[in-house]
């Protein structure tokens, strides 16, 4: 049996539990239609919440990390703020460097979106407004998040039309650690992807338009390593990011498809794994190298850098500037359409 909870914040914050009989509590706000807790059992049936985040609800708003939200109306990085469709260009507003970040500083994840309760879970809506921090389009975004009942799993599921071409670009931010959200450095962690090649940038995080096989690089996880096995390594993708902070492309990907098991994390210590499946193209992994002076978080401190680590399933950055990766444009009779899967184990 799953049941859903609700509890109502200042600042129009509403704050959804879903909770399961394996042992799952899920916690959601609708600002920024976010996870800001995770309680699921360890090898042993221990019970720790799992998520990284913060004390207050309102400290959400506009915080760094874009802890546990959905960013958009384009995740990660489009180069310089810049892009164009059907000849017209568009100027951004940059906020990372020289360059825009999760959609702006305004964007989705500063946002309170709707809320309508399902059956298994919660459905956040909102509807950004014809050039809302300078995209086109008038874009109305869905995004659901489903537990089920006999198996510890997130099931999230984006949808987006709009009224005039755009570019679209959604994803989960929460930060994972295993071990519990209180228990310092996630680096210990085994990552696991089915991803053969990755996405060199430039500087400042742009990709190149390269697509680089990993094999004999650090970015090598298509067999278990540690997160923190080669983070210090002298390589330009952990320089110019001061740990892991990159895109690796789904092998064997393909529009529509799912792949299961894209990205598998496991704690030796806690026994926990969680399993990631999508079908988005890329994975993107970020050590939360930057996590220092972020809010108070939940268990009463301010989290160190890499005390968890973000697993991003989306499309690729600065896609709309590379016409070579696959595209993030969304025109008037199409729907975006995307889903992701945290399997805990």
């Amino acid at each position: 049996m799953i049941t859903i909870e609700q509890r109502y914040m200042d600042g129009g914050i509403r704050l959804v539990t879903l909770s399961n009989e394996c042992g799952m509590t899920l916690e959601l706000s609708n600002l920024g239609a976010g996870i800001i807790s995770c309680v699921v059992p360890d090898s042993a049936g221990n019970l720790a919440d799992v998520a990284l985040g913060y004390a207050d609800p309102l400290d959400y708003m506009h915080d760094g990390p874009c802890m546990g939200k959905t960013p958009g109306r384009y995740a990660n990085r489009i180069a310089r703020g810049r892009f164009a469709i059907d000849g017209a260009e568009y100027y951004l507003r940059v906020n990372n460097g020289p360059n825009a970040l999760h959609g702006g500083p305004d964007g989705f994840q500063n946002r309170t979106w709707q809320v309508e309760l399902l059956p298994n879970g919660v459905r956040f809506s909102y509807v950004s407004g014809d050039f809302e921090e300078l995209y086109p389009g008038r874009l109305t975004v869905s995004v659901e998040y489903t537990i089920e009942e006999h198996l510890n799993r997130i099931n999230i599921r984006y949808r987006a039309n709009t009224t005039a071409p755009t570019v679209v670009n959604l994803t989960n931010h929460t930060y994972w650690n295993l071990r519990g959200e209180n228990s310092g450095s996630a680096l210990s962690h085994l990552l696991t992807m089915k991803c053969r090649n990755y996405l060199p940038t430039d500087d400042t995080l742009i990709p190149t338009g390269s697509i680089d096989p990993v094999a004999g690089t650090p970015m090598d996880f298509t067999s278990p390593k540690e997160l923190g096995k080669d983070i210090g390594h002298d390589f330009p993708a952990l320089r110019f990011a001061k740990g892991y902070d990159s895109s690796w492309v789904v092998d064997d990907w393909t529009p529509g498809k799912f792949t299961e098991n894209v990205v598998t994390l496991h704690d030796p210590q806690s026994g926990r794994t969680l399993e990631i499946g999508s079908t988005q193209p890329a994975a993107h992994i970020y050590t939360g190298n930057w996590l220092s002076g972020s809010p108070l978080s939940k268990s009463g401190r301010s989290y160190a850098d890499y005390d968890g680590v973000a697993i991003e399933m989306q499309g690729f950055p600065d896609a709309p500037n590379h016409p070579e990766f696959p595209s993030q444009l969304l025109r008037r009779d199409e729907e975006y359409h995307h889903v992701i899967t945290f399997t805990f184990k």
